[in-house]
């Protein structure tokens, strides 16, 4: 089970952190990712992370947005500075359950478990 938070409004060129707590005894063995969805738009991928602590961007998001995660607290986090009026979604944090996996998807099929979401409004 996963549990996003962290959403909230911000005046564009501030910041916000995301945070997906997971149950489980396993989480440190498996990838996440962070999704969003804007209005009117598919779901989409930002940003991913391995069990190793390897990372992957979408273009749109690098440099911009950091994912991280601490696995004694279960958790995953998405720290997302200089936003703009388009990183306006709800984003969603995901679990794909391959052990030990290096590689980071971008396939939503790819994922196993997903979190509620949570908005995220930028105003301009």
């Amino acid at each position: 089970q996963l549990q996003a938070s962290g959403g909230g409004l911000v005046q564009a060129g501030g910041s916000l952190r995301l945070s997906c707590a997971a149950s489980g005894r396993t989480f440190s063995m498996y990838g996440m990712g962070w999704f969003r969805q804007a209005p009117g738009k598919d779901r989409e991928f930002v940003a991913g992370i391995s069990w190793s602590d390897n990372t992957y961007y979408v273009d749109a998001v690098k440099g911009r947005f950091t994912i991280s995660r601490d696995n004694a607290k279960n958790t995953v986090f998405l720290q997302m500075n200089s936003l703009r009026p388009e990183d306006t979604a709800v984003y969603y944090c995901a679990i794909r359950k391959r052990a030990y996996t290096e590689v980071i998807v971008s396939s939503e099929g790819q994922y196993d478990y997903w979190g509620q979401g949570t908005l995220v409004t930028v105003s301009s």
